[in-house]
């Protein structure tokens, strides 16, 4: 081996002048420098035109370096150095055909070797390429990322990232000192993709890309947008970790899963912040282990069907509380693996309880090492502040538009569903998707083609995602936080809808708040704001939520919603939860409101569990826990939660005495329940209630019971129909109406 003449240029490290063809000198300039757009073309083994093999070699920071024959072992000798920057080259005599070897450096006393990343062919096929171009690869979280591989016998990993307007792209981390010179990718010009295989690189391994900009400018280091673990925030490195592996033991749930979360199914809601719900004694996180140790039992016990999670997405503020993202397939290091993430899940579905995220398609925060102009220009995002950014949360908005950023979103949703077993996604801030004037003044907005204020790509990306998960995930749910009247939001494509499985009903929420913070005196002049919500109750499929969102940002607690002294508070929310719970629509109850939690929730303390020792706060909780037996044992109360024909008002104009009665009725009317709210504190004697049939009704629940810390007022469990018709209808009871109560009734002993 040795320089050649003919092909080399400049002097090696021992001070031999090679002499210089002009056409690889600048190449080995752009190697020392880091600006080889197309590093494959000339580092590892080639080919000279004379069919003579030669080896090039960038290794900084080397003294020396030789080729070693792999299936022998033999040296075959050393490279020549090329200046001092670590740039080695040379000849193989005799060889012909390209061949496996191995690279032995040193530096001082220390000698060691290594396979050649350059010597790899490329790994990504033409069908990836194709669909990765087109926007089409739904299995995109198994081919970009970080994946730990085997290539012809050798271990390491295969990073791939798409950045298709960079001049350079170069994965760094502890194994290469971060210096992007030593691994520039290679570039699929076909589809924007920088791919390269990293022999001995290991799992657990911090790396991120540095990327030299469409205008030769080095931008911060990039996180991987396609990253499956990152570290624990502040940091920003993304951990080398591939696709969970996890072997599941949830056969039971998933075989059952689409009959426990139909239309006519009860659910039931518990919306959980893991940083938040409980903590230990020194105000540490728990881990995923932990957590589903205690929210288990307690959600079972609570008899929940499900539990809702704010984003676990990696985010990089905790104060954001997972809602801006910085790449969407990493559950958060905060609480420990994804491995840790899937047992969670899985002890959850063992216990028969279904698990909801929340997911992020509508934006993302501009941290330097995100996807902001990731390859130096508006790639995820739109280069127009009009469409791109986002005034209330200081954000990015995705460009919906182009079939990558719409790709890589549609895989994050799959990449849920389907390595974590996640059961439904509750989809963030879909008005904001689909307005162009979202929360924007006249001159502050750009209309759509039509000159409409629809964003019409976000418009066929929710379309086309949900009609990918239910095709792909049978019995998954698709959820939407949409807060206008868009129609069709949970009516399926094929009908011109939007495809959701159910909308949050925040018209409902709103409406129902405000009434219940009115003093009990002025609830008269309000009482459409209870009724109200009857009128477009079965226009969707209805989730009724009372959020995160509403007990935080100076909004104060449930509780302290409520007008009143301290009895009235607590009798106010009981009152409240009786109507919630018996109204049409799934439910979904924040943490803490199911006990009465008093102050303001803080992301950054743990519920205050002590609440439970004062009787009144137990109360609730024991109510709650009641509500949910009767909601899912009662097919009146869920089986037609979407379908007008299972309720009928029978009291809906008596405001002056504020009360409400309805019927809610099972499938083909075999079960009828009786529910009745005073929503004064005056209690009522002798209010006659008209009902449909004959005999006996039994008192179900009285939110005002003693048990759950009311005044005790009622009707001993039981009343008798009168032959008297009232309300039309032929039957009628005479009630004594608790202050400040819902009551229950249902026909028969």
């Amino acid at each position: 081996m040795g320089g050649n003449p003919a092909a080399w240029a400049g002097k090696t490290a021992g001070g031999k002048v090679l002499t210089i063809d002009s056409s690889l000198s600048w190449q080995i300039e752009a190697v020392i420098r880091g600006l080889h757009d197309d590093p494959f073309s000339f580092l590892g083994m080639h080919r000279d035109v004379d069919g003579t093999l030669y080896v090039r070699v960038f290794a900084p920071q080397t003294a020396s370096a030789q080729i070693v024959d792999k299936a022998t072992g033999a040296v075959l000798g050393p490279l020549d150095a090329i200046g001092n920057e670590g740039f080695f080259c040379g000849r193989i005599a005799d060889r012909h055909q390209p061949f496996p070897y191995l690279l032995q450096f040193s530096a001082g006393e220390k000698v060691w070797t290594v396979e050649d990343p350059y010597r790899f062919p490329p790994v990504l096929g033409d069908l990836d390429e194709y669909l990765l171009k087109e926007g089409k690869h739904l299995e995109l979280s198994r081919r970009l990322g970080a994946h730990p591989a085997e290539l012809e016998e050798v271990p390491g990993v295969l990073f791939c990232v798409w950045a298709p307007n960079a001049r350079r792209v170069s994965v760094v981390g502890n194994f290469n000192a971060w210096d992007g010179r030593r691994h520039p990718m290679r570039k699929r010009h076909g589809c924007g993709v920088w791919e390269i295989f990293i022999p001995e690189v290991e799992a657990g391994i911090l790396y991120k890309y540095e990327i030299v900009g469409v205008y030769g400018d080095l931008l911060p280091l990039k996180s991987d947008p396609v990253s499956f673990s990152q570290e624990a925030p502040p940091a920003t490195a993304s951990v080398i970790a591939g696709l969970p592996i996890h072997t599941w033991s949830d056969d039971t749930w998933m075989q059952q899963r689409a009959s426990c979360q139909s239309a006519a199914s009860p659910v039931s809601i518990y919306e959980v912040h893991l940083g938040s719900w409980r903590r230990r004694d020194c105000d540490q996180l728990l881990s995923y282990g932990e957590l589903a140790d205690y929210l288990i039992p307690y959600v079972s016990d609570m008899g929940f069907t499900h539990i809702e999670l704010l984003p676990v997405t990696e985010h990089p503020f905790t104060g954001s509380w997972g809602y801006q993202p910085i790449g969407l397939f990493a559950p958060t290091k905060r609480f420990g693996t994804p491995e840790q993430f899937c047992d969670f899940v899985d002890r959850f579905h063992q216990a028969g309880i279904g698990v909801i995220i929340d997911w992020v398609p509508a934006h993302f925060p501009s941290d330097a090492h995100g996807l902001v102009r990731f390859d130096g220009t508006a790639l995820y995002e739109h280069e127009d502040p009009r469409l791109g950014f986002h005034q209330d949360w200081n954000t990015l908005i995705y460009n919906f538009g182009r079939p990558e950023v719409a790709n890589y979103l549609q895989a994050s949703a799959l990449h849920w569903l389907g390595n974590f077993h996640i059961d439904a996604l509750r989809v963030d801030a879909v008005a904001s998707m689909l307005y162009l004037d979202y929360s924007r003044k006249e001159g502050e907005w750009l209309a759509n083609r039509f000159g409409g204020n629809h964003n019409l790509d976000a418009v066929d990306f929710l379309r086309s995602t949900n009609g990918n998960v239910h095709a792909r995930h049978p019995g998954a749910l698709m959820i939407a936080e949409e807060s206008t009247a868009w129609p069709g939001v949970s009516r399926p494509v094929a009908e011109g809808g939007l495809g959701f499985d159910f909308k949050w009903n925040m018209g409902w929420m709103h409406d129902t708040l405000k009434y219940m913070a009115e003093d009990p005196i002025n609830r008269h002049y309000h009482h459409s704001q209870m009724t109200f919500g009857l009128l477009y109750a079965y226009s969707e499929k209805f989730v009724l939520p009372i959020s995160h969102d509403e007990v935080v940002h100076g909004k104060g607690s449930l509780l302290q919603k409520m007008p009143g002294d301290r009895w009235q508070k607590f009798a106010n929310t009981r009152a409240y939860l009786g109507f919630m719970w018996t109204h049409p629509g799934k439910k979904l109850l924040f943490m803490g409101c199911e006990f009465a939690q008093e102050r303001e929730w803080n992301h950054d303390r743990s519920l205050d569990w002590h609440l439970l020792a004062d009787p009144l706060h137990r109360g609730v909780q024991d109510l709650v826990r009641d509500l949910n037996r009767l909601y899912r044992t009662l097919g009146a109360l869920h089986e037609l939660d979407c379908d007008p024909a299972g309720f009928e008002w029978i009291e809906q104009n008596d405001h002056e005495n504020s009360v409400f009665a309805y019927l809610r009725k099972g499938q083909g009317g075999a079960e009828t329940v009786l529910v009745v709210c005073n929503m004064t504190p005056v209690v009522r004697t002798n209010y006659r209630i008209g009902v449909p049939s004959p005999g006996g009704w039994t008192e179900l629940l009285n939110t005002d019971a003693q048990h759950y810390g009311g005044s005790n007022v009622g009707n001993a469990g039981f009343l008798q129909a009168d032959d008297l018709p009232w309300h039309g209808r032929p039957h009628s009871l005479s009630i004594t109406l608790p202050p400040l109560a819902t009551l229950l009734f249902k026909a028969g002993n």
